[in-house]
């Protein structure tokens, strides 16, 4: 057993080097410890849509210099919803930001990563091709036994263990719970390409169905488009010839006719949270301490929350005192706000803007149509999309 006397982080994801990133450049040295191979995500064009406050994070890390030429900027968001009255427009100007977020993909945001590491000498031990194969917790310690790429085993006892691989490590783990809702909704993705230019603007369109999105992302739209499985089944099993004319039928004429569909993904859309996480050297972060819906775009973006702030606990915790059961209270407790109103807000949405009950379309389009008249409202939904406060 090797004994590491700094924090180990496991997962070499967007949300693992950004925690890695920051404890580097808090002085704090940390290992990484990624199953994959180097560049084996450059190539995966899962569009993320990133928060201003994720902007303004990896520009502290010095990562958005070289993102600025790959990502597409949104400075309109236009929420609506179909066969209903009410609409909301929000603009970055009027909240003097320069873009309400940005989109760009999973692996060209993997590609800058790595390359910022490159540029690092010290600070940070990245290990590939190393699939962790268990993890233990005990009174004093995280122990983590890992596979190389020679197969050979390997096994260190850390301070601070963080689990940012999304929960491949934990599967192994007896006795931790999730508070999971399985909403019985899939989602479908890819890229579409529309008569008229995006312009930079952002649709979110609430249908009978399910919410629905268009992203812009380069000269095109990255779709979102959310419903029960089996009208998914439906959607996904088009030609694409139909699958564009349900496409428009269901969004409307806002970019005019949709061109052009590129491969589409479907995944299963659930609600998460771990309920029982470790009292003390381990901590879990993003999408392996929550999952969330689609529908605000609040998922990644609360992930690179979790990094930054446990980032900046470990920073101002005495090395002795690296994984110490009230240190990592700290840290939960300065999350419980972000991360439950990110779970409540994202549910509350599905909930209210996904079913065609009698009445509920009125009250629908009224919500809409306040939140386009009140300023305060719409600077508030503005700070939590950016920030998550």
């Amino acid at each position: 057993m090797q004994l590491i006397e700094h924090p180990v982080v496991i997962g070499g994801g967007p949300v693992g080097l950004v925690l890695a990133l920051s404890l580097q450049q808090a002085g704090v040295p940390v290992t990484v410890l990624e199953a994959q191979a180097p560049g084996a995500m450059y190539g995966d064009g899962r569009a993320l849509a990133l928060s201003f406050g994720t902007r303004q994070v990896l520009e502290q890390l010095q990562v958005w210099a070289m993102l600025a030429d790959a990502v597409t900027a949104i400075e309109t968001i236009h929420v609506s919803q179909q066969k209903g009255l009410g609409r909301t427009v929000l603009k970055a100007q009027e909240h003097q930001l320069p873009a309400l977020g940005y989109v760009v993909s999973y692996g060209v945001l993997m590609r800058a990563l790595d390359a910022r590491l490159a540029q690092l000498t010290t600070g940070i031990k990245l290990h590939y091709e190393a699939p962790v194969t268990d993890l233990q917790v005990h009174a004093s310690a995280a122990d983590i036994v890992y596979t190389a790429a020679d197969g050979q085993r390997y096994s260190l006892s850390t301070p601070l263990a963080v689990v940012a691989d999304g929960g491949r490590s934990l599967e192994a783990i007896p006795g931790l719970q999730r508070d999971t809702k399985h909403y019985g909704h899939d989602a479908l993705v890819g890229l579409v390409q529309t008569e008229l230019p995006h312009r930079q603007i952002a649709y979110e369109r609430f249908t009978p169905r399910g919410p629905m999105a268009l992203l812009p992302n380069g000269d095109q739209f990255s779709l979102v488009w959310t419903g029960e499985q089996a009208y998914i089944d439906e959607i996904a099993a088009l030609d694409d010839a139909a699958f564009l004319h349900a496409l428009h039928a269901a969004f409307g004429d806002r970019v005019g006719r949709f061109l052009h569909a590129g491969k589409r993904f479907r995944f299963p859309l659930k609600l998460s949270k771990l309920e029982q996480t470790f009292a003390a050297h381990c901590v879990v972060i993003g999408n392996a301490a929550q999952t969330m819906h689609p529908v605000a775009g609040q998922g990644f973006n609360v992930g690179i929350r979790d990094a930054v702030a446990l980032a900046e606990n470990v920073a101002s915790t005495a090395s002795h005192e690296w994984g110490a059961d009230h240190r990592l209270l700290a840290y939960q407790a300065s999350r419980q706000r972000d991360t439950g109103r990110g779970l409540q807000f994202t549910d509350f949405l599905v909930n209210v803007f996904s079913n065609d009950l009698i009445g509920v379309g009125v009250l629908r389009g009224a919500g809409l149509g306040m939140l386009s008249m009140l300023p305060i409202a719409r600077r508030f939904l503005v700070e939590k999309m950016s920030y998550g406060r």
